[in-house]
């Protein structure tokens, strides 16, 4: 908390500043801290004449006075010593003037949101520390009612940011922030202060206990102190070889600071010019890294939090948490190995995160705590040398590894999913057979794989996929969400269940020659249906992008088991391309979002896409190049197929069909060849071509 005088020494203003209506003053005004002798606020439940109000707090007007004994606050009227001189008043231009030189100058600041208005206290958000977690509007400001200058006061112990700006061009703005402050005003101590003492033999004993010996007590420089009735542990902060600090420790392990100094690590000595360099969470566990041989070890100074935060990390001049770190920044910026060796428990973790994220993970190293017993893992570097010994403790550090960075792995990290796959645990690790014996040897359905399949128009592709899923569902249980544009979805119904029952829909035209499906069996189809598909649809006449798609597809995976997805054609998305990307860019970047989901969420997904038009088709299968929109779609999927049907009846039967597999890049899923299948179009089925001899 700021002195009353403090506050006023700092703004450079008249006390009445201190008088803002603001909730957060009251607590400025509890302040214990001298010199102001008398309150300036009482608890009041009654209205006297003069008196002011903020809240339910009654202030009346002050002066603190210089004294010869120092400063006096006792309220007093005023008695000018001379002759009050009254200055013409400023025209409504001037002042109107000034104002908007003033409001300029707040916003570069960022402080804005107020009345363009003199002689008035707003209370804003804080531009500089935002209020903390509260978003509490802590700044108060204010502006000369001759608009000749501004002031702003930010009530947060952790803030203080002060300033003023005049509307002068010739005079320089001022700001400054509590932490300023503070730092220029740190104290300077000495153990004669502090009336620090060796320490007895009973302390002593105490460190003997937690394997702590008297060399390494007496390195480390670590006194007692009369404290009270009792005698308490002092931990002496150094930097070279000055006292900075000093942090108390009572028997029922209480701990405080001397107050007003600078933070910084316990033990900083020891890593000047260090390498490699161990972090602790406490002073004990720095002693005991000594034990097992590692001088080059510092603790922090405080304790650890009790999360991981969510936000951001700010400015080394706003991370009030961590100060100590960016004051000890020379120190550690020579460090190419930071070993983090904080708790075992959830603070200790998150303060191991918050460390490494200021740091840099790619310096750091973690460490595992062992087991002290059958039920138990250590806690901490004391722990283990107190259970296990200075050789275990050493172990603990010789054996730290790299802090995880996110994106980078070792193949270590996968050795579980490796041997997975060498024993073919989950069972499709060789892909699912397809159904037709005569494409097994060419291309089978892995999770997580992109299967792009062309062909020209009227050649089957989209029947082709239908009767792939139903084989997929009738021997492994798969299920699929589906985007598929160009079908109505009664038209769709009725393929999937023509080929799921073998017959067909209607007795007319078509399915003149077989009997329909029965009543009872469109029951039976229509929960097979609502069982194993999930449709992606837009409702009305907008088209779906591909982020729209893929968020469906992640939440029927999630929701509904399922493994495979097909967007079937790519030609009736909405391709929001930016007018400075090419189509083969953003081509490239769609299939990269659309393999990623597949890799992520272990979902096949089958993308189908139209060949350009082909001016001089002589009626041969088309090349996947021939798609329309970019090579990148043969580059980026795992799987290339074209769908091709016979229209030559010299060529072969018109009922066959041509699965030229062109592309397959995991040689354990299949390789490049063609398989032929025929066609009922009746039931929409698809069977193996016999070749007779």
């Amino acid at each position: 908390m700021l002195s009353h005088f403090h506050l006023h020494h700092r703004l450079k203003l008249s006390p009445q500043f201190l008088l803002m209506g603001c909730s957060s003053t009251t607590h400025l005004l509890k302040s214990p801290t001298p010199p102001l002798a008398a309150p300036l606020a009482q608890p009041s439940c009654g209205l006297k004449g003069g008196d002011s109000y903020v809240g339910r707090v009654r202030f009346r007007p002050f002066m603190a006075l210089r004294t010869s004994r120092g400063y006096n606050s006792s309220p007093q009227r005023l008695v000018p010593a001379r002759p009050v001189i009254k200055e013409a008043p400023l025209n409504t231009g001037q002042i109107s003037v000034k104002l908007s030189v003033l409001m300029k100058k707040l916003e570069k600041y960022g402080i804005s949101g107020h009345e363009e208005a003199t002689g008035q206290y707003y209370h804003l958000l804080c531009p500089l520390c935002e209020g903390g977690q509260s978003s509490e509007k802590s700044l108060s400001v204010h502006i000369a009612p001759d608009a000749n200058s501004a002031v702003w006061l930010c009530f947060r112990g952790t803030c203080g940011w002060t300033g003023r700006v005049t509307s002068f061009a010739d005079i320089e703005p001022t700001t400054s922030t509590l932490n300023q402050t503070a730092k220029e005003n740190k104290r300077v101590l000495t153990e004669e202060e502090l009336d620090l003492q060796p320490l007895c033999d009973q302390i002593l004993g105490y460190f003997a206990e937690r394997m702590i010996s008297r060399e390494t007590v007496a390195r480390n420089a670590i006194r007692q102190r009369a404290y009270g009735d009792q005698v308490v542990i002092a931990f002496t902060y150094r930097r070279n070889g000055a006292l900075v600090s000093c942090k108390y420790r009572t028997s029922e392990k209480k701990f405080w600071q001397e107050p007003d100094t600078e933070k910084i690590f316990y033990g900083l000595d020891d890593i000047k010019n260090a390498t490699d360099i161990i972090i602790v969470e406490g002073e004990m566990d720095k002693l005991a890294m000594e034990e097992a041989g590692f001088r080059n070890c510092i603790s922090v100074p405080d304790g650890a939090p009790a999360m991981v935060s969510d936000k951001d990390l700010p400015p080394p001049e706003k991370d009030k948490k961590y100060q100590y770190l960016w004051n000890c920044e020379e120190y550690l910026e020579k460090a190419s190995r930071i070993i983090i060796a904080t708790d075992g428990d959830p603070p200790g973790q998150a303060l191991a995160e918050e460390l490494a994220r200021r740091l840099g993970r790619e310096r750091c190293w973690r460490v595992k705590w062992p087991k002290k017993n059958d039920a138990f893992f250590c806690k901490d570097a004391n722990d283990v040398l107190m259970h296990l010994g200075r050789a275990a403790l050493k172990d603990v550090i010789d054996n730290a590894e790299l802090y995880p960075l996110r994106g980078l792995f070792g193949f270590k990290d996968y050795f579980r999913e490796i041997d997975e796959y060498y024993h073919t645990v989950i069972g499709d690790e060789l892909g699912r057979s397809t159904g037709w014996r005569c494409l097994d040897e060419f291309y089978n359905v892995v999770p997580g794989e992109l299967t792009i399949v062309t062909g020209v128009p009227n050649s089957g592709k989209s029947e082709w996929i239908d009767a792939l899923m139903c084989n997929l569902n009738e021997n492994f249980g798969w299920k699929f969400a589906l985007c598929s544009m160009e079908n109505k979805v009664r038209e769709h119904a009725r393929k999937l269940l023509e080929k799921h029952l073998k017959k067909p829909f209607f007795s007319v035209r078509y399915g003149e020659s077989m009997e329909r499906i029965t009543l009872e069996e469109l029951e039976r189809g229509k929960e097979w249906l609502s069982d194993t598909f999930y449709l992606i649809r837009c409702e009305d006449d907008c088209l779906p992008n591909i982020s729209w798609v893929l968020n469906l597809a992640r939440a029927a995976v999630l929701r509904h088991g399922v493994k495979g997805l097909v967007i079937d054609p790519y030609n009736e998305l909405d391709h929001q391309r930016p007018s400075n990307m090419t189509e083969t860019e953003y081509v490239s970047q769609m299939l990269t979002v659309v393999k990623r989901f597949a890799q992520h969420h272990s979902c096949h997904v089958w993308f189908v896409a139209h060949p350009r038009q082909l001016h001089s088709w002589a009626g041969g299968a088309p090349n996947l190049y021939d798609i329309s929109g970019s090579a990148h779609f043969i580059n980026k999927c795992d799987n290339g197929i074209v769908v091709h049907r016979n229209r030559d009846p010299d060529a072969g039967p018109m009922d066959g069909v041509q699965i030229c597999v062109r592309k397959v890049r995991n040689k354990v899923a299949g390789q490049i060849g063609d398989a032929f299948l025929t066609y009922n179009r009746t039931t929409g089925e698809f069977k193996d071509l016999v070749i007779s001899r």
